[in-house]
C-alpha cells in the first residue's frame, strides 16, 4: 500500500504500527518539532501536518475523519488526507502531505523538505 515510488528505505521514517490507529480515525505523533497526523482508512494510511491552517488547531483532537475527509472541529473547515487540499471553507490554504507506506504493519512516511 506504497503511495510514493522510492524503495531507499532511508527516506521512510517509521510513524507507528498501522494497529495503533484506529480505522477511520487519526493518530497525533510528533516527530521533532513536528507534529503530525496519521490517519487510518481500512488498511490504508495516509500522514499530513496535524495542525488546521485556518485556526491552529490539532485535526486529530478536534476534527472528525469522515472517508478520506478530516473536518476540523474548530470551524468545520475540511481537507482531504490523500492530497492535503482544501475541500470547505472556511479554510483556504492546504495542509502538507506526506507520501506514505505500510510495511509489514509499520506506517512510513517520506518527510524529508
Amino acid at each position: 500500500m506504497e503511495s510514493g515510488t522510492s524503495t531507499d528505505a532511508s527516506e521512510w521514517t517509521p510513524l507507528c504500527q498501522l494497529d495503533d490507529v484506529t480505522d477511520g480515525d487519526g493518530l497525533q505523533i510528533k516527530i521533532g518539532e513536528r507534529m503530525l497526523a496519521v490517519w487510518r482508512v481500512d488498511d490504508l494510511a495516509f500522514v499530513t501536518d496535524d495542525t488546521c491552517t485556518h485556526g491552529d488547531a490539532s485535526l486529530v483532537l478536534t476534527g472528525m475523519l469522515d472517508g478520506f475527509s478530516i473536518v476540523c472541529g474548530l470551524h468545520q473547515g475540511e481537507f482531504d488526507i490523500r492530497t492535503g487540499e482544501v475541500r470547505a471553507a472556511p479554510c483556504s490554504k492546504p495542509i502538507r502531505s506526506y507520501a506514505a507506506t505500510v510495511r509489514e504493519g509499520v506506517v512510513l512516511a517520506r518527510l524529508a523538505e
